[in-house]
């Protein structure tokens, strides 16, 4: 069996994992890098219509826009994922293309490839631990893996050999839940696959979830202590939602200023609480009955709450900042002279979160500074997913060829083996 890295390993975006030999081929992921006008996979249109199974592991951009690509170049198949993922996808296609066109660019495929794409829903073919048949010699296996509801983990087996895709992984959501190894099959925990795929976005960063949130609520209570307001740019899907029931039970008293997608998205969450941590839904129930938290539509809406002149927090959703909305909040807080934005997520080189970052003092009035909010694994939690999980063949992708090489450096030093810093083309027998 073969790995063909077609995106994803050796740098931040488009995921796509090729699993084939001379009878079956298999696809993790099929997304894009949001640089530039995008920037997309390396499929291969000759391979595409001999695919046996396409898996998606969750809704974001960088693992989801560019399956249309499979339809326009000849796959019938079904793409299995879960119903929540499935659902997701309609949002992150018309940003997508928005953010396309906003590059004057044009898409490499139509509305009919997008149209075309069809679904197998895994929690419905099995539930998470049992192994589901999606073609011949292919079975594979699913859990949580506390990203996005929705989103999950793989165990496949291929001709006899298995491999584990972690998706992108995070045991330390607030709201969501994510399995371990006991989500495995009977008798499988603690037997290595033959191959593991592991989210390591985080490369050599070893700091945990509640120190990175001691350290953005200092921060946060240092500008609200000083008058000013927090701009708190977020994705649409994902942490945000963890972020605001976070900051809703931190700060008391302040008032929290959220684009009514970010709410909305609230209620796939109450409408599938097998994804999310006990008690989880009830902190989502009483932040959305808090008066304290508005939610904003419109630009009349927007000024009327940057008109009340009181201190608070405001989270748009958008995390990259590239959206006329989220520069327009932005160049709000700027004119007000005593805003602060934190950024708690990737940038992608030339986003315009990233050029204020680098420029901090390009339109004053209002510092810029990046605090980690984990949905990703830095060393510590790759080091336990390999425990936890195995792999006799290591991949670690997620994150750039320097920092993978430095991960894969330590961890061999360990005694971990079988560590492979792989880059995009780059192929592994396994």
């Amino acid at each position: 069996m073969q790995l063909d890295i077609w995106g994803g390993a050796g740098e931040h975006g488009r995921s796509c994992y090729l699993l084939h030999n001379d009878r079956i081929g298999v696809l993790l992921d099929c997304g894009v890098k949001k640089t530039g006008a995008g920037q997309y996979p390396l499929v291969d249109p000759n391979v595409i219509p001999r695919l046996n199974a396409v898996f998606l592991s969750h809704a974001h951009e960088d693992h989801s826009m560019a399956l249309p690509l499979l339809y326009k170049h000849g796959y019938r198949g079904v793409v299995w994922t879960t119903r929540a993922t499935a659902q997701q996808l309609d949002t992150y296609f018309t940003s997508w293309k928005k953010y396309v066109r906003g590059q004057s660019a044009e898409l490499p495929y139509g509305d009919e490839h997008v149209k075309a794409i069809r679904f197998a829903y895994l929690e419905e073919a099995g539930a998470s631990g049992e192994w589901i048949d999606v073609a011949p010699h292919v079975k594979v296996c699913w859990g949580r893996s506390g990203h996005l509801v929705g989103s999950v983990w793989l165990m496949l087996e291929l001709e006899g050999k298995r491999v584990f895709f972690s998706g992108d992984y995070s045991s330390e959501s607030v709201l969501l839940a994510a399995d371990g190894p006991e989500a495995l099959p009977s008798g499988m925990a603690g037997q290595p696959a033959d191959l593991a795929v592991i989210d390591a976005a985080y490369g050599m960063d070893a700091e945990a979830q509640p120190v990175l949130l001691e350290r953005l609520a200092a921060r946060i209570g240092q500008a609200l202590a000083q008058g000013g307001s927090v701009l708190l740019p977020v994705p649409a899907f994902g942490r945000g939602q963890d972020m605001l029931v976070w900051a809703r039970e931190r700060f008391p008293g302040v008032p929290l200023v959220a684009e009514r997608e970010l709410l909305q998205a609230f209620e796939p969450m109450l409408d599938r609480p097998e994804w999310l941590k006990p008690g989880a839904a009830e902190r989502i129930r009483r932040c959305l009955e808090d008066p304290r938290v508005v939610a904003v539509a419109t630009n009349a809406e927007r000024e009327q709450a940057l008109a009340a002149g009181r201190s608070a927090l405001y989270f748009t959703a958008d995390g990259m900042m590239q959206s006329e909305r989220a520069q327009w909040y932005y160049r709000r807080l700027a004119a007000a002279g005593n805003g602060c934005v934190i950024l708690t997520g990737h940038l992608a080189a030339g986003s315009f979160g990233q050029r204020l970052l680098n420029e901090p003092e390009s339109e004053g009035g209002c510092s810029v500074e990046a605090i980690r909010y984990k949905v990703h694994q830095g060393v510590t939690d790759v080091r336990r997913m390999l425990r936890a999980f195995g792999g006799r063949q290591t991949v670690p992708v997620h994150t750039g060829r320097s920092a993978t090489d430095a991960l894969c450096a330590a961890l061999a030093a360990e005694g971990f083996a079988g560590l492979h810093s792989l880059g995009l083309g780059e192929t592994l027998r396994f």
